[in-house]
Order: structure tokens, then C-alpha cells, then sequence
């Protein structure tokens, strides 16, 4: 899930040679991803499907991490941990929103649609399987580039569990599979979330804690 792919260092002098190529596939990745999670979020909406949709925010959640890693391949530690920010808020509002329609649909029985479901969850499957393998000659390169790499992996095991969720919905009539992965899939965009945001907002505090260290050490002298 994106919620493991958020470390943004920038790039170790070995892999410099291989940015320009890097650049493209991640302008790739995010166009993909950003329109997945338009696909995804109509699907979700037309099909009642709640994992459909937490996987809508997942996409919607690695677009922005893509555009983040572009814009910040050689940016400061602080302009990093806040663009991190932004996606961690983003997270959790999505997390948040996945988890409420998750107790509307329950106290409502609403059961989605299992064929739609089924049918787009193959579709973003196959566009994570797509990028993974557009990223995979970079999956060795340094720890923005791993990072990265990983987050696509783990994604094509999130689609798997949409597609379990459909077989659930399908085979039982029930919307509890569907349910219960929409709500795995956002606690984990929450988690994750924090996570982030702690991160950013001890990143930001840094510089300042070291100018504070550099001036005790000046009246010292």
C-alpha cells in the first residue's frame, strides 16, 4: 500500500546518470494511477463497491506520491517533509471517508455489484503490474527509487484482495467481503497517514533543533 512508500531522500550520486529515464517512468506511473483512481472512483460510486473505492484512494494516494518523488528528487529535507504533509493529510481524509460510507453502507445493506468489481479490479491489476514493470529496472537503485518500486508491488497485492473481496460478494451475496477489505485498506491509509505526517513535522523540526545546537555551541566559545 502507498502508506509504506513514503520516504522521498533524494537520489545517491550512482543513479544520477539513470534520472532522466527515471523521470519519464514516474510522469508514466502517475498518469496511470491518476487515472485509475478517477476509473476506480466511478466504478466504486456506480457499483456500491467500498473496496473499489478504497482502492480508487490507494491510486489517488500513489499519484501524488509519484508527483512528489518528481518534484522533490533534488529538493531541501524541508520543502520534502512538507509535500509529505500533504499527502498524509490527503491519507487520512480518504482513510476517514472510506471508513464512514464503510458504517453508511452497513447500516443501509447495501450490496455492491460482485461483476463490476471483478472487472475493475483486473483492470488496475493490470495497470500496477504495468508500472511495476516500467520500475522494476529501478528496484535496486537508492532508497527514494526502492521505496517506489515497492509501493507498486504492494499494490498489486491490494488489487488481489479486490478481487477477493468481488469472489466474496459474489459467492455469498453479502456485502461483509466487500466491507471488510474497504475497511483493512483505509485503516491502513490511516495509519499510514500519521505515520507520514509525524515523520514531515519531526523532519521540519530538525533544522531547527540543529541551529539551535550550532548556537549553543557558538556561546560556548
Amino acid at each position: 500500500m502507498s502508506a509504506h512508500c513514503c520516504n522521498h531522500d533524494a537520489p545517491a550520486a550512482s543513479a544520477i546518470t539513470n534520472l532522466p529515464r527515471y523521470r519519464r517512468v514516474l510522469w508514466i506511473a502517475l498518469a496511470v494511477n491518476a487515472a485509475m483512481f478517477f476509473v476506480e472512483l466511478a466504478a466504486g460510486g456506480t457499483s456500491g463497491s467500498l473496496a473499489l473505492i478504497a482502492d480508487a484512494v490507494d491510486f489517488g494516494a500513489d499519484a501524488l506520491n509519484y508527483g512528489v518523488t518528481l518534484a522533490v528528487l533534488s529538493a531541501a529535507l524541508a520543502w520534502r517533509a512538507r509535500a509529505a504533509m500533504l499527502k498524509a493529510v490527503s491519507m487520512i481524509a480518504f482513510g476517514g471517508f472510506v471508513l464512514a460510507k464503510a458504517v453508511w453502507n452497513l447500516s443501509h445493506g447495501l450490496t455492491p455489484d460482485a461483476p463490476t468489481m471483478g472487472m475493475v479490479g483486473l483492470l488496475a491489476l493490470a495497470a500496477n503490474l504495468g508500472v511495476a514493470w516500467l520500475l522494476y529496472a529501478f528496484r535496486d537503485g537508492d532508497s527514494n527509487m526502492r521505496s517506489v518500486w515497492l509501493c507498486t508491488r504492494n499494490d498489486a497485492i491490494g488489487n488481489l484482495a479486490v478481487l477477493a473481496a468481488a469472489l466474496g460478494v459474489f459467492g455469498t451475496g453479502s456485502a461483509w467481503p466487500d466491507l471488510l477489505v474497504a475497511s483493512v485498506m483505509a485503516s491502513l491509509a490511516l495509519r499510514g497517514g500519521w505515520q507520514v505526517l509525524s515523520l514531515a513535522r519531526a523532519e521540519l523540526r530538525e533544522p531547527v533543533s540543529r541551529h539551535a545546537e550550532h548556537g549553543h555551541e557558538g556561546h560556548k566559545h
